[in-house]
C-alpha cells in the first residue's frame, strides 16, 4: 500500500491561465505503512477529524492555514502510538507540519496509493 506526506510549494504563474504548480520540497516516506496502520487504527474516533478525511487510495491536501489543527491531530495520534516506529514517524510529520505553518505558499498533501 503505502503513504507518502509530501510538503509542496506552491508555484502560482503570472498572466490570464493564473495556473499553479507543485514542486515537492520535503517527503515523510512511509513505504513500511507505519503511519497508514496508526491512521488506520485510530480512525472514525472523532479525535482527529481532519486525518479522519484521509483515504488510503486517494489523497488528502491540507493548506498552511489547516496546519495548526493537523499539528494538534497529530498530538492525538502519539496518545495512540504503540511503537518507537509510530513514534518517529509522527515526530518527522510534526517538523513537517511546523515548515507548512511557517509558510504561506506550501502544502501538505497525504498521498495514498
Amino acid at each position: 500500500m503505502g503513504l507518502d506526506v509530501v510538503l509542496y510549494r506552491v508555484v502560482r504563474s503570472a498572466g490570464a491561465a493564473r495556473r499553479s504548480s507543485f514542486v515537492p520540497v520535503e517527503v515523510v516516506d512511509d513505504s513500511d505503512d507505519v503511519l497508514l496502520g496508526l491512521l488506520t487504527r485510530v480512525r472514525g474516533g472523532g479525535r482527529t477529524p481532519l486525518l479522519d478525511r484521509f483515504d488510503p487510495a486517494g489523497e488528502l491536501v491540507v493548506s498552511a492555514p489547516e496546519a495548526p489543527r493537523l499539528l494538534a491531530e497529530l498530538r492525538c495520534l502519539a496518545e495512540s502510538a504503540a511503537s518507537p516506529a509510530e513514534m518517529a514517524r509522527l515526530r518527522s510529520l510534526a517538523a513537517l507540519t511546523r515548515r507548512c505553518m511557517r509558510g504561506h505558499d506550501v502544502e501538505i498533501r497525504l498521498e495514498g496509493d
